[in-house]
């Protein structure tokens, strides 16, 4: 099979490597579509834990191609989405269902070969199938869609609140998407392409400004009087942080949901977060939640045609990989 190799950080190359045997309990299977992620170039740069030699991509899709010893509820042809958080249920975490957080965690994609390549072989107990009616390039989008949806359940979003999202692309646009569904009030968005500005408007966010004209959190105070019940910070860069931190009302809940730099700083000062009573939120992952996100898109909630911008071959991996790292379009994805 072909495959995406990353040799160490910043080299990678598409070769030919035998086609995968499952163990007990693992499944082969063949991919469809694998979506490009933001954690996916920190991978690529060494910013992120990883093993090398890897094959990446962690948000893919595709049938059933073999089935090992130990397997049951599954055949060949089967349709299905690949949750890659591999978790030992028996840490303490997992012991309180915080599997999200086990001390054993590794990834498909991250710590094993993902689904950059024609064929991957995955534990049984990571596929999800996919519904009726949800193609192949719409499930690639349940990964991440399932993350959005633990970062909503950790904002825990009244009805009738007011919500910012700082930065809209693929991540943020889908977070728009849910805050507008969950019943926010007024939606309000902070991203400096105007392309996604008018994207997000368009997906149902109430305002749009350009952080580099207009102070954001100038921006909400104009619009709510006091600022934000909730924000959710999408981008994983100090100065969106501030940013974020700035948007919030007295007693507003601030998720931190994009992934920053493991050196990176945002100054904070204490007597801010105690006089405010300001909630500062931590989302990782998707615990428990792809399933519901396949259920939004078997129920097309999500606007998927939105948010899938650009499609490549395998071979054509570096050109994919400079088009997600551009900002011009969303989500890019890989295989077909």
């Amino acid at each position: 099979m072909r495959a995406i190799e990353i040799s160490a950080p910043n080299e990678w190359r598409l070769v030919d490597l035998p086609d995968p045997k499952p163990a007990p309990g693992e499944v082969v299977v063949g991919v469809a579509w694998c979506g490009i992620c933001g954690t996916d170039q920190h991978i690529l740069a060494g910013g992120f834990r990883a093993d090398y030699p890897l094959i990446p991509g962690h948000e893919f899709t595709g049938s059933v191609v073999e089935v090992g010893p130990d397997v049951e509820g599954w055949i060949p042809g089967d349709r299905v989405a690949v949750d890659p958080n591999i978790v030992c249920g028996r840490c303490p975490y997992c012991r309180r269902g915080e599997v999200h957080l086990c001390q054993a965690l590794t990834a498909v994609g991250v710590n094993r070969p993902g689904g950059f390549a024609e064929r991957c072989c995955v534990p049984a107990t990571q596929l999800h199938r996919l519904p009726p009616g949800v193609r192949f390039g719409q499930g690639a989008l349940s990964e991440p869609l399932a993350c959005v949806v633990h970062g909503l359940d950790r904002a825990a979003l009244r009805a009738g609140e007011r919500a910012v999202v700082i930065g809209t692309g693929p991540i943020g646009l889908l977070m728009v998407q849910l805050l507008r569904q969950a019943g926010a009030a007024w939606i309000g968005v902070s991203e400096p392409i105007g392309t996604r500005r008018v994207q997000a408007l368009e997906l149902g966010a109430d305002a749009a400004w350009d952080p580099r004209v207009e102070d954001s959190a100038a921006a909400v105070r104009r619009a709510t009087k006091i600022g934000a019940d909730v924000v959710v910070e999408c981008v994983g860069r100090p100065e969106a942080v501030t940013a974020a931190l700035g948007c919030a009302r007295r007693g507003g809940r601030v998720v931190l949901f994009g992934v920053a730099e493991r050196e990176a700083e945002v100054p904070l000062r204490p007597y801010d977060v105690f006089l405010n009573e300001l909630t500062l939120i931590g989302s990782y992952i998707n615990p428990f939640t792809q399933a519901r996100a396949l259920d939004l898109l078997a129920g097309r909630r999500i606007n998927t045609d939105a948010i899938i911008s650009d499609r490549f071959p395998l071979a054509e991996f570096g050109e994919a990989l400079a088009t997600a790292a551009s900002g011009k379009g969303y989500k890019v994805l890989v295989g077909g």
